[in-house]
């Protein structure tokens, strides 16, 4: 600088306020154009400073802009960046031994401190002014002032790292930097909070107030983990200078930006709370509220509530920018319920922590969510057949229920656009919610099996009670059932049904629950109709598939919720005399039906049982027709377990028992293994013999088991031999007289010595349970004993009555084993209903083929091979029964009748005459 100008800086100092005031108009330009014109940063400093300090606060408020602000502000930002990049450039060789470096950056920062002070005096002396400053008359200052902020508090958060363990050379002068750089942001903020723009106000105007609020969330960005008070204030000028001027300023703001960075901002809060809370939790200081960690956690709790509140306003006020930002608003729900009770996911937290949590996070969800409930875009994401991380599953079942609860009042619109599910293909695909909250429960397999609690619905005069999730879900169903206008009652019906029809069983009773409160809510009529539709589903469903088995649930259930007179009706559409029918009477619990109807269909079925029995006799016995006889049994079972008084069951009982006798003796052991059809037949007339079993003779019983020694001894169903340890029990109830001992005892102990060393778990549960009744019952102690013969099976059914627990897996171990349970489950049920898929369903020829045998086929069924079988098979097992029991007695002072070798004599005169035949 010369020497001229130099003397010019040196009067002007030693100026007093006056003389500055009167020489204003004649230095002021010549000391813009010097500090336009300096290059050292010492010269820009100083005479910044002179103008800042001396002239400054003579210059009028309009003049400001024009004569100041547009002349200075910018070369201040330019010598600024300069500094900080000499910092940059220099650095790397800061030591405690290079002094005359540490000095020369120690200077630059102090030199930025001067000029972040200088700018502190123009913001002051705007301030000062009581009439409100036009946003146009100071338009430098924000700008300007924005940009150094944003490096300032960049450079103080990258600190660490940019000098890199040597910090301490300088950080007392960057803590000094900082505090000057947050004061001006403080004053900026106030000032322009008094500025005001008109209706009317200028695109120049309204383009600086938008980059004021852009720097401002630039800068929001940086200082996050700076300073948390400085961050909060700055998003509540954001907000509020958008809401301020939203009509001005709504179309050139960048939404995305502002809605991700809060969204952001509430999870980094949220994630701080949750890592802050687990440490107070080890620390065990959750009821030390004074300590630091404590009030570090309550301040980070108190910014997570804040960010949240203000995510929901922000989309409140700007709903119609924010629509294209929907999915990241669904990630950020599910992200912040799955750290959340009762999420597989979510760390245990003491009372105290939790309830704050609750209130800064999870509370505000609730409106968050009903803020989004009108955006289309939304309900697309929402309602897709989403495939979600395991952890995200249960939030998107929990989001779902929520929304059936805040549908209520909705606009026309808004229901129907949750309700009814994508109608054109042009549409994005969405689901209906109903049909989205089962395929979503349905996902939920380990939370089902943990299970997962979530509190009950409050009722007067009890505690609130946890329920498990099918309940939860359960009753956020139905009550919004209840509520839901008639024109999506068509959506609901087919939502249920689908439900019902599909291979989970869980969903399936899910849908069954929310059904039967459905026909009970509405009227007689609807659950009539209801019923007929169920019954003719079931009757044309396949009797072995799951959505027969799922129907039969919901058709058992809903029968329950019949007049009389409507019970009635049911049987007039479905008269069990007609054989297509009785598939639906099978699923029937006979006790829901008045006493007239149930004798009428005890009746009439007890007659078609026997008209088949006598036709199948008629016929040869022709396993072509054992189907049928299944079918008759099937319904013949139901009607002994539904009957309520004892005059019923004894009259049936009494007819059903020479039915099963009959039967029994027709089944031949061997046939068994190549006849599957009569493994069927066998699991039903061991059902209806466990509860029968006192009507049933010794003989028969004998038979029975030695059918089911046959069939154990091989690979059979599940469901047979469960049907087989319910028989077993059963005999505990009788007392096997002497003559039969010998036959029944032995072949007793054997089988519940198999069924017992089963390494099936599931098995080996069962047969302790039917090995315990049968204990508790029976007068033959010596089965206990024999059954009992190998020492680990001994063991093993000593534990089980003394209730001695083993070792327990623990919680990490049961949670892992459940999740692999569930990827197992899951594709087991893909299994079925991709075969469900490939088969129509509907009887082809191929289906005719398989359930009824062609003519050839009969006739090699009943060849002279299978005849000749059938009968020394019989004939064999009745020697052998004879031979064990003349064994025995021979071992007692009681001998054979007289009779027996004369006939003994007349069977071996009848084997030679067979043999000799030609």
């Amino acid at each position: 600088m010369s020497q001229t100008n130099t003397s010019l800086l040196d009067e002007v100092m030693h100026w007093s306020q006056e003389t500055c005031r009167q020489e204003l108009r004649s230095v002021m330009p010549k000391l813009t154009s010097l500090h336009h014109q300096s290059d050292s940063w010492d010269d820009h400093i100083r005479i910044m400073k002179i103008i800042t300090d001396l002239f400054l606060p003579h210059i009028g408020l309009s003049e400001l802009e024009d004569e100041c602000f547009s002349k200075i502000l910018p070369k201040a930002v330019t010598v600024f960046d300069s500094m900080m990049k000499e910092i940059m450039a220099q650095v790397s060789g800061l030591s405690s031994q290079n002094t005359e470096l540490c000095n020369l950056l120690r200077n630059i920062l102090q030199a930025m401190v001067q000029i972040i002070d200088a700018l502190s005096t123009c913001v002051r002396h705007v301030g000062s002014f009581e009439e409100t400053p036009d946003l146009d008359a100071i338009r430098s200052l924000p700008t300007c002032i924005l940009k150094i902020l944003k490096e300032t508090f960049q450079h103080c958060k990258d600190s660490e790292v940019v000098y890199c363990g040597r910090l301490s050379l300088v950080a007392d002068l960057l803590q000094g930097l900082f505090k000057e750089a947050y004061s001006l942001q403080k004053g900026l903020l106030e000032l322009l909070e008094r500025i005001s723009l008109s209706s009317s106000a200028a695109e120049e105007e309204i383009a600086d107030i938008v980059t004021v609020i852009h720097s401002l969330l630039d800068i929001c960005s940086i200082i996050s983990n700076l300073d948390i008070a400085l961050h909060a204030n700055t998003w509540k000028f954001i907000i509020k200078q958008s809401l301020k001027y939203q009509s001005l300023v709504e179309e050139h703001l960048r939404h995305g930006d502002i809605s991700s960075s809060l969204c952001d901002n509430l999870l980094v809060s949220f994630h701080n709370c949750m890592e802050l809370a687990e440490q107070i939790k080890y620390a065990g200081l959750q009821d030390s509220t004074q300590s630091p960690e404590y009030k570090l956690f309550e301040k980070t709790a108190k910014m997570c509530r804040f960010f949240a509140n203000t995510l929901v306003h922000y989309i409140k006020e700007f709903k119609f920018f924010l629509t294209k930002y929907c999915s990241s608003f669904h990630q950020l729900y599910l992200q912040i319920i799955s750290k959340f009770p009762p999420s597989l996911s979510a760390p245990a937290l003491p009372k105290v922590l939790s309830e704050e949590l609750n209130a800064a996070a999870l509370v505000p969800m609730d409106a968050f969510l009903l803020q989004l409930l009108p955006f289309r875009p939304f309900a697309e994401v929402v309602l897709q057949d989403l495939r979600l991380s395991l952890e995200h599953e249960l939030p998107q079942c929990l989001l779902l229920a929520n929304v059936t609860g805040q549908l209520s009042g909705q606009p026309e619109e808004v229901l129907q656009l949750w309700y009814t599910g994508s109608q054109f293909p042009e549409e994005t695909p969405r689901l209906p919610l109903y049909q989205a909250i089962f395929n979503s429960f349905r996902r939920c397999y380990t939370e089902h099996k943990v299970p997962v609690l979530l509190p009950g619905v409050m009722l007067k005069g009890q505690a609130q009670a946890s329920v498990t999730l099918h309940q939860h879900i359960c009753v956020r169903l139905c009550a919004s059932v209840a509520v839901l206008p008639p024109l999506y009652f068509p959506v609901l019906e087919r939502c249920l049904i689908d439900a019902v029809l599909q291979a989970d069983t869980e969903t399936a009773l899910l849908a069954t629950d929310v059904w039967c409160f459905t026909a009970r809510y509405g009227t007689a009529e609807l659950c009539l109709h209801h019923v007929l539709l169920i019954a003719h589903l079931v009757k044309v469903c396949s009797a072995d598939c799951y959505q027969s088995f799922h129907l039969g649930l919901l058709l058992k259930r809903m029968v329950f919720l019949m007049t009389p007179n409507h019970q009635m009706e049911l049987v007039e559409q479905f008269p069990p005399s007609k054989m297509e029918n009785l598939q639906v009477w099978q699923h029937v619990l006979f006790r829901a039906l008045s006493k007239e109807i149930r004798h009428r269909l005890t009746t009439e079925i007890i007659d078609v049982v026997q008209k088949i029995l006598t036709d199948w006799q008629n016929g040869g016995y022709k396993l072509g027709q054992v189907d049928k006889m299944n079918l008759v049994l099937s319904s013949l079972l139901a009607a002994i377990r539904g009957q309520s008084s004892p005059e019923e069951q004894h009259m049936l009982s009494m007819s059903a028992a020479r039915t099963v006798t009959q039967l029994w003796l027709r089944m031949s052991p061997d046939q068994l293994q190549t006849h599957p059809v009569l493994q069927n037949t066998l699991l039903l007339l061991l059902s209806i013999s466990a509860i029968l079993v006192k009507n049933i003779e010794p003989q028969i019983i004998s038979q029975a088991l030695l059918c089911l020694d046959a069939a154990v001894s091989h690979k059979c169903a599940d469901q047979l031999l469960l049907a087989a340890l319910e028989f077993l029990s059963s005999l505990g109830k009788i007392f096997v007289p002497s003559d039969s001992q010998s036959q029944i005892l032995p072949r007793l102990s054997s089988l519940f010595g198999v069924f017992l060393a089963d390494k099936s778990w599931l098995m080996h549960q069962h047969a302790l349970e039917a090995f315990s009744y049968f204990a508790e019952n029976t007068n033959h102690e010596e089965v206990i004993s024999q059954s009992l013969c190998a020492e680990e099976t001994k063991t093993k059914v000593v534990n089980y009555l003394s209730k001695t627990v083993h070792a327990q897996e623990d919680a990490e171990s049961r949670l892992e084993r459940l999740k692999q349970e569930t990827q197992i489950t899951e594709q087991h049920n893909e299994k079925l209903e991709c075969n469900d898929k490939n088969d129509s369903n509907k009887l082809t020829v191929e289906d005719v083929a398989d359930s009824e045998p062609c003519p050839k086929r009969a006739r090699q069924e009943t060849s002279t091979e299978d005849e000749y079988s059938r009968y020394i098979q019989t004939a064999e097992s009745a020697l052998k029964a004879l031979q064990t029991l003349t064994e025995s007695k021979t071992s007692t002072t009681a001998s054979p009748p007289q009779w027996l070798e004369s006939r003994l004599q007349e069977l071996q005169t009848l084997i030679t005459q067979i043999r000799t035949v030609k």
